[in-house]
């Protein structure tokens, strides 16, 4: 059984997706770009601000899901630029400072709307 969680407080999906699903005690939380939900625009700027507006997005989502950040067991991390990583791994640690989840990242050649950055998460709901 599944459920798709969904909130206007992050972007709405560009594609046939959802933002999260919860199925097994599991949160799937799909890839989040730097979009400001509240006006459907890209942010601008350098890898630590489109990081934190990914990670923000990603905590909206999960806030829906009446999850925390705590709650993320796995992550992945797509940078179009590893030379970005130092930049986007301090933002990435001030919302993963306790707990740490698993994490994968790996540079692709090109994101989706030329964004740098996408990062998905896996959360675990505890009983």
């Amino acid at each position: 059984m599944k459920k798709i969680i969904k909130t206007s407080s992050a972007p709405e999906p560009v594609g046939p997706y959802s933002q999260a699903i919860e199925s097994g005690g599991f949160v799937f939380v799909s890839g989040q770009g730097p979009i400001n939900p509240e006006t459907n625009q890209l942010v601008q700027g350098d890898i630590k601000s489109q990081t934190r507006r990914v990670l923000e997005n990603i905590f909206e989502i999960l806030k829906a899901a009446e999850l925390t950040m705590k709650d993320v067991v796995k992550t992945t991390v797509f940078l179009t630029d590893l030379n970005n990583f130092k930049d986007m791994n301090e933002i990435y640690s001030e919302y993963f400072a306790e707990g740490k989840p698993a994490r994968s990242t790996v540079q692709v050649a090109r994101l989706p709307l030329d964004i740098s950055v996408e990062i998905d998460a896996i959360a675990v709901k505890n009983k």
